[in-house]
């Protein structure tokens, strides 16, 4: 299937690794063109690395900023489009807020998730939708995550700064509905990115367990009794930007495995 994504150039924040990266392998295998921001220029090398590796030929650039910084975000946007052109579709991937138990929360800490997670996403979202705006179309997928539907005692700075976004992220579908703009979120559940397997061998130290048997341990308690892979999300995250869902927008897909069952 012809996705209509060939020669467009892809901006992924958060592009080094995890989701962002599979993201950036799943346009390049349609033929997209893509630049990846983060803010460590090792990780984004060793990215270009690999997905040259996969993709040879592929056409890949690269810029480290810290989006927590609106003046960084410009720049790196501003880098992006001066050798790649206008971006045609933006992809929020990066940041994510520190899990604090609820009586060790801190005003810096809510601050520090709002930071990390909803401000390093604004930051690019809006001089990026202007633009598009502007030039009368363009593709934004955010990703987010659940947590900003349910509260969880250790996650409530970072899920509000979750539940922020998607009511930003809906918001901003709406207002550039009619200027050919389209703006969705995808909610991912536990992934198995670099951050989760590090989670899962902390656990088999604790307990003393196998690699093995902390991933069935972890995982035993989820509806589908497995995580999520980054190249599940990053499929959505490309079918989402498709000629093929031209009339999608303003919607949260969850994919967590039906691990949080509300509306």
């Amino acid at each position: 299937m012809d996705l209509h994504l060939r020669d467009k150039h892809i901006l992924i924040t958060g592009g080094s690794k995890g989701i962002g990266l599979a993201c950036a392998q799943g346009f390049l295998a349609e033929g997209a063109r893509v630049s990846l921001v983060s803010r460590d220029s090792a990780n984004l090398a060793r990215a270009q690395q690999q997905l040259l590796a996969a993709c040879p030929g592929a056409r890949i650039h690269a810029v480290a900023a810290d989006l927590r910084d609106a003046n960084a975000a410009l720049q790196a946007l501003d880098q992006a489009e001066s050798v790649a052109g206008p971006v045609q579709v933006l992809v929020n991937s990066a940041g994510a807020a520190q899990r604090v138990p609820v009586d060790d929360l801190t005003p810096q800490a809510w601050h520090d998730a709002m930071q990390a997670k909803f401000f390093s996403y604004v930051h690019m979202t809006d001089p990026c939708i202007k633009r598009m705006g502007q030039r009368g179309k363009g593709n934004i997928v955010n990703i987010i995550g659940n947590g900003g539907k349910v509260a969880g005692p250790t996650h409530l700075a970072g899920g509000a700064a979750n539940a922020a976004l998607m009511l930003a992220t809906t918001g901003w579908a709406n207002a550039y509905a009619r200027r050919g703009v389209r703006v969705n979120g995808i909610n991912p559940g536990q992934t198995l990115t670099g951050r989760l397997q590090g989670r899962i061998q902390n656990l088999a130290q604790q307990e003393n367990i196998s690699l093995a048997q902390a991933r069935e341990r972890a995982s035993a308690e989820l509806p589908m009794g497995r995580f999520s892979e980054s190249h599940e999300i990053a499929s959505m995250v490309v079918f989402l930007c498709a000629a093929q869902s031209s009339y999608v927008t303003g919607a949260m897909v969850s994919m967590d495995g039906a691990l949080t069952p509300v509306i």
